[in-house]
């Protein structure tokens, strides 16, 4: 390792020469209370940012050791420091001069949700931030003085600020972790109580607008009703009174805007915790929750769909299905047997986005067209079996379709915003109708003995082999030249966690092609690696980069699902 001096001497040197004598600054340097790393340095002033990282002793960072004795609380550490080193590198940004990016400092800069990320890693035994900066250039010029005050004045600065324990507020610091500690709580109680959700009173669950995920302003808090009332003492906050929805089938109705798809948004964002003052910090749902919906167009491969699809007109079989451009029932089938193999035990669906012909075959349909003509059997058939067989809970927003009714555990209807129990109003209703009975013979849960074809060339450890990822915003990414389509897998919420898909793919591709190991098999071997090496180890780089964030074993699966 080399001394900070050095590296004032090799900027020197280089002043004013090409810009490819900023290669030479590549490596490691020592700064009085940190380690500086210059991992990458860009080819040209518009080329991607160069990647530095900073490391601190925990000697010198100082947080304190009940602070990071879990996972969890490390978690939320690394997020706090993350979100304070962004707001001092966002004072200088652009303050050092030059053409293209010259000046840039970037980091991640993460949203209401906490995820672990590889911007900023607190172990006990220090804290490594992660980040870019444009290296200064007139034209393709050096321009030394300039990266000197980013290096020397502005990193330091932004450094004493942030990443020591000491200059940072410790209530707030506090706050965080002790938020983060109810929040596991309420995770953890869930299964005790028969709980697949709770959502607290005073939760603000509208969003700011369709584009922002901050918190409604003037919105009507959250407020339970009395029948499903549940009151946790957390260890922090104390007691806590909301709403928990218990395990079964739970139906959400009401009238169109009146709040139903805002409450199952909120649910399905419940899987992670959230930074206080989002509104949504105590909504808490099962963290393998999924949210299911027909997805036109995708592609299947070798999934076992029978449970719902069988005796198709072309002869398919149904148990080893493949399309590469699926129907809405088809898709919705596969979702939820692929979700099933990831170990989901509650699905969240919305009427609005599922396939009609799945969700519902309405008693005069079934007179019209019989049933040995209809190879599709409803999720309604089905979904009783699912929660009593297969322990499987379905959370489900419905307008238009009252047969559902008949299988309920708890109805709630949204008036305004406000949540009401009618579960005891709709059994009486349903005392005076003929009695109606949903069901389907032959329920079986499909195998998750599925091995996926992988196909790749093995990088032998050298980089420049590598297939080229490009992440296309959090919807879709590209390896090599393939492009993978993760618009409808609704619980992705950035996308540095498509960046981490990205990469898990093309190690897959890499390193097991050929091995003939199950899905379930495969994602185990990758959630192995990133438990002991970090999940920068699945970019198999010499360095790790700046910008991935872990993504739910649930997500995993579905994009492996969708390659």
């Amino acid at each position: 390792m080399k001394r900070s001096s050095e590296l004032e001497t090799l900027l020197k040197s280089i002043d004013h020469r090409g810009y490819p004598a900023y290669k030479s600054l590549a490596g490691m340097y020592s700064f009085p209370t940190y380690t500086l790393g210059i991992d990458h340095v860009q080819g040209d002033p518009f080329a991607a940012p160069s990647r530095l990282h900073i490391d601190v002793d925990m000697h010198r960072a100082a947080f304190p050791a009940n602070y990071l004795d879990t996972p969890q609380k490390r978690r939320v550490l690394s997020d706090y420091v993350l979100r304070a080193f962004g707001r001092a590198i966002g004072r200088f940004t652009f303050q050092a001069g030059g053409s293209g990016k010259s000046g840039l400092i970037g980091i991640s800069r993460p949203g209401q949700e906490v995820l672990t990320r590889t911007a900023c890693e607190i172990t006990q035994k220090g804290v490594t931030v992660r980040f870019e900066v444009g290296f200064p250039a007139a034209g393709r010029t050096v321009l030394a003085g300039e990266l000197h005050k980013i290096l020397f004045d502005y990193l330091p600065k932004c450094a004493s600020s942030a990443l020591f324990y000491q200059a940072l507020p410790a209530r707030e610091v506090e706050k965080a972790i002790f938020l983060s500690e109810d929040q596991l709580f309420i995770r953890n109680s869930l299964e005790k109580l028969g709980l697949v959700a709770f959502v607290a009173d005073g939760a603000i669950l509208p969003r700011e607008s369709g584009v922002s995920d901050r918190p409604m302003t003037k919105a009507i808090p959250f407020s339970a009703p009395d029948s499903l009332a549940v009151t946790l003492d957390l260890p922090h906050h104390g007691k806590l009174r909301g709403m928990g929805i218990p395990k079964g089938i739970t139906l959400i109705a009401g009238g169109g805007y009146h709040g139903k798809s805002t409450l199952l948004k909120a649910l399905e964002r419940g899987v992670y915790d959230h930074i206080a003052g989002d509104g949504r910090e105590y909504v808490i749902t099962d963290p393998t929750a999924v949210k299911l919906r027909a997805e036109d167009g995708r592609k299947i491969t070798d999934t076992d769909i029978s449970l719902f699809i069988n005796d198709l007109p072309n002869g398919s079989d149904t148990r080893s299905f493949s399309t590469l451009d699926a129907s809405g029932s088809t898709s919705q089938a596969a979702a939820i047997v692929e979700s099933m193999e990831a170990g989901s035990r509650l699905f969240l669906i919305d009427e609005d986005t599922s396939a009609t012909n799945f969700m519902v075959r309405d008693a005069l349909m079934q007179q019209i067209v019989s049933k040995n003509k209809e190879p599709i059997t409803p999720f309604l058939n089905r979904a009783r079996d699912l929660y009593e067989k297969a322990g499987i809970s379905t959370i489900l927003v419905i307008g238009s379709c009252g047969s559902y009714f008949y299988i309920a555990d708890t109805v709630l209807q949204m008036d305004s915003y406000h949540a009401l129990d009618i579960t005891g109003h709709v059994q009486e209703v349903l005392r005076k109708r003929e009695p109606e009975h949903f069901g389907a013979e032959g329920f079986a849960l499909p195998s998750t003995k599925r091995v996926l074809p992988l196909s790749g060339k093995k990088s032998g450890g050298r980089e420049r082999e590598h297939a080229k990822v490009k992440t296309l915003g959090k919807t879709s990414f590209m390896v090599d030249k393939e492009t993978l389509d993760l618009r409808y897998v609704e619980q992705l919420v950035d996308s540095e966690q498509t960046t981490a898909l990205a990469y898990m793919l093309r190690y897959a591709k890499e390193h097991y092609a050929g091995n003939r190991l199950t899905l379930t098999q495969l994602i185990g071997q990758l959630g192995a690696l990133i438990e002991k090496q970090g999940l920068g180890a699945v970019c198999d780089s010499s360095y790790v980069p700046v910008s991935l964030a872990m993504p739910r074993t649930q997500e995993i699966f579905a994009c492996f699902n969708r390659y």
